[in-house]
């Protein structure tokens, strides 16, 4: 039956270009008509329907859990690589495009390396607080987590204070704790450095500066941080209930130490964080794998290059993701053992995330395809305002990964002017506003919404996912893809990314 059912898809996305496409699609393939170079660069764009693969994906990653949750958490590597595997066939075989897939792995790559270092780095530390849980104190956690999200990233952090969040709260733990955890640290919290979220980092490594997003993205997150923190303690003070799994806890006396377990993992994150700097782009002599148009991959150095080719080499590091990957080994091995126990930890949240990002990375390549064609097209540039590229942003973010997300409507705001985002001088001008029109804003947009957007779903961001996995072990009830989204991002999350809206882009 599963292999019926991969032989199905296969054949579906290899015939949408056929009649299929011709009676249904006609009016929106004819709108991405546009030139090979604005698209990209392929000869042609991926049929609509090619983004059935990825539908099926999040379909799947929402009912799964829900309704065979046996088969889904036996299958969904299987699964997730499957629907990857259709869609890079389609692309190799069918359009010739090797480009798409070899920079989505690149993509993938670059996410995996970071996520998988912070969080086993991060999981050699245990914070012990014998503090008792309650609404002011869980609000200076959030807080404090909303802050080092931008020095160690929202998965170091998230990772670094969800256990001892928990054991603070496990006499009265709730799943509204878990969800304002993934609001606030991993997701919001992260919107001042490129050390913060994945899209941030991808924009800097494109070449927006540093400081561009603290100078930019602050009165943002602070409105945000505060608005979610008074929501959060205002939530958190009408809980009066006790969890069965802990209610011998509730009598227990508390000494009101905070003790910290394997310190010298700190020194792991450092090491982390300053591997992001170990950048070709920002480094020239550090070699790269440069992708050179016509040409095909290398591995180099940008003095290899003249300022004209420059102009179209687009550089991917591998010497920063060995390093990271090398963390992770060496964190773990080298941890202390104290400290992973008490932590429980184990490597099934950072398995879950590894294997259902290869299957969205493999199939959204169609979907932001098409978005940012559209987006670079006659008819869609004159669509690109600051208002539509935050909500646009905001609500692909919410169910692809925000990473690529941030990039293609980036790469697609650049485009509507003029401009490329593989000329190191058109990003430098667009994030200071010379030779483009209400530029300042527009990136501001992007790079706010990409961030905040991020929680509406488990799947917006990778720390949300693990996040979950980790509370789902401990034994706490979380909802589900679609009940995280109606009980909580919808009537919570929502209104304060509509107030956000309101006062910094609305009327600007």
């Amino acid at each position: 039956m599963k292999r019926l059912l991969f032989l199905a898809l296969l054949l579906l996305a290899f015939s949408v270009q056929n009649g299929f496409a011709e009676t249904l699609g006609e009016n929106f393939t004819s709108v991405l008509s546009i030139d090979s170079a604005e698209a990209g660069g392929h000869s042609e764009l991926p049929s609509f329907f090619s983004v059935i693969p990825f539908v099926l994906l999040l379909l799947m990653i929402a009912t799964g859990p829900l309704f065979y949750e046996h088969f889904w958490h036996k299958n969904y590597p299987k699964v997730a690589i499957a629907l990857a595997a259709v869609v890079v066939s389609y692309y190799i075989f069918y359009l010739h495009n090797s480009h798409g897939p070899i920079h989505a792995f690149f993509e993938y790559f670059q996410f995996i390396a970071l996520l998988s270092s912070l969080y086993i780095a991060s999981g050699g530390i245990m914070i012990k607080v014998d503090k008792k849980g309650a609404p002011r104190l869980n609000v200076i956690i959030l807080l404090i987590g909303a802050v080092i999200s931008n020095v160690i990233g929202t998965t170091g952090a998230s990772m670094l204070l969800i256990r001892p969040f928990i054991r603070l709260n496990k006499d009265r733990i709730q799943p509204y704790h878990i969800v304002f955890f993934i609001f606030m640290v991993s997701n919001v919290g992260g919107c001042l450095t490129p050390i913060g979220d994945p899209p941030l980092f991808l924009g800097f490594l494109k070449g927006v500066p540093f400081s561009w997003t603290i100078t930019h993205n602050f009165f943002s997150w602070i409105l945000a941080v505060i608005l979610l923190a008074t929501l959060f303690f205002f939530y958190d003070r009408r809980n009066k209930s006790v969890n069965p799994l802990f209610a011998e806890e509730s009598d227990k006396e508390f000494s009101d130490k905070i003790e910290i377990v394997g310190t010298k993992n700190f020194l792991w994150l450092g090491v982390v964080v300053g591997a992001i700097f170990l950048d070709p782009v920002k480094i020239d002599w550090i070699p790269g794998i440069m992708e050179i148009p016509n040409q095909g991959y290398t591995i180099s150095t940008l003095n290899s290059f003249t300022a004209e080719e420059l102009k179209g080499v687009t550089t991917f590091s591998f010497i920063r993701e060995i390093i990271m990957f090398s963390v992770a080994f060496l964190s773990f091995k080298l941890g202390s053992k104290v400290a992973l126990r008490g932590n429980e930890f184990n490597f099934e949240p950072i398995r879950e995330v590894a294997f259902i990002f290869v299957g969205i990375f493999g199939t959204m390549m169609p979907a932001l395809e098409l978005v940012a064609a559209f987006a670079a097209s006659p008819s869609g540039s004159q669509l690109i305002t600051h208002n539509t590229l935050y909500w646009g942003t905001g609500i692909i973010s919410g169910f692809l990964d925000n990473a690529p997300t941030y990039l293609n409507f980036l790469t697609a705001a650049i485009a509507a002017q003029g401009g490329s985002i593989t000329v190191s001088a058109d990003v430098a001008n667009f994030c200071s506003g010379i030779g483009f029109e209400n530029s300042i804003l527009q990136l501001t947009a992007i790079s706010v919404s990409a961030v905040f957007f991020g929680a509406m779903t488990y799947i917006g961001n990778g720390p949300n996912f693990m996040v979950k996995s980790i509370a789902e072990q401990i034994g706490i009830q979380m909802p589900s893809f679609f009940g995280y989204i109606i009980r909580y991002s919808i009537p919570l999350l929502l209104p304060i990314l509509l107030v956000v809206w309101v006062v910094f882009f609305a009327f600007a």
